[in-house]
């Protein structure tokens, strides 16, 4: 089951699983896009607001068994300082990075404990590692939702399931047009110079991930562009 999967990093995750037989539950509000990338994968395509309890119960209940759940849904609004934060931009990104994570993870536990060798990737950021002047609010969700899956991994020890963070750097999806709300140019800005991540590269780390023998957990897979040393610090060419 994959959150977020109408575009970028859950689309191509989608495809990804697909090729390596798995078959994809993908979800996500846009429902239009998932129907094509349904027929497109042969995976099931279905209605998903991580933000509200009852989308997520009726999504959870469309499948009778779960083996990998992709915890990617999740966004970053806005780039004010903390002085002039926006309360309602920081209400949105807990919502869909942290408790989006809590909802479809407490939800689909025992199915994922039930199937025998059951997988929980979850998409943070390098923001989940560092913090930077106006992005607090993306930060502090990334810190809270790393927190949440991490410690999943003691809670669940000698139980027949694995617990993935991937945290990338700069990847070129709509991510930055959200938080630019729509301002194309701005978003562009974000990665010119360099020769960012595509969602492509993000997904065959998480299928490598999913694909690694049951006795295998990789807890952690950390992955930038090469031209990015941190969230704050790149080479970019003029």
């Amino acid at each position: 089951m994959v959150t977020g999967a109408s575009s970028g990093i859950g689309a191509a995750t989608a495809r990804r699983l697909a090729t390596e037989g798995f078959r994809v539950v993908m979800g996500a509000r846009r429902v239009e896009r998932l129907e094509r990338l349904a027929e497109e994968t042969g995976g099931l395509a279905v209605e998903l607001d991580v933000t509200d309890a009852d989308s997520v119960a009726a999504f959870v209940e469309r499948v009778p068994e779960c083996h990998v759940l992709v915890n990617n849904a999740g966004g970053a609004k806005g780039t004010a300082a903390v002085a002039e934060a926006d309360e309602d931009d920081w209400r949105w990104m807990w919502e869909t990075n942290v408790l989006g994570t809590l909802r479809l993870t407490k939800a689909l536990l025992p199915k994922l404990v039930s199937c025998g060798n059951g997988h929980v990737l979850t998409v943070t950021s390098v923001a989940a590692l560092e913090t930077y002047d106006n992005g607090s609010g993306y930060t502090s969700a990334k810190h809270a939702q790393a927190a949440l899956h991490r410690t999943l991994r003691g809670e669940h020890l000698g139980e027949p399931v694995r617990f993935t963070e991937i945290a990338p750097g700069l990847v070129e999806t709509e991510f930055s047009e959200v938080r630019y709300g729509g301002d194309t140019e701005r978003a562009a800005a974000v990665y010119r110079g360099l020769t960012p991540l595509t969602a492509e590269d993000v997904a065959d780390v998480i299928a490598f991930a999913a694909t690694r023998p049951a006795h295998v957990n990789l807890d952690q897979i950390v992955l930038k562009p090469r031209d990015q040393a941190s969230a704050t610090r790149a080479h970019r060419e003029p």
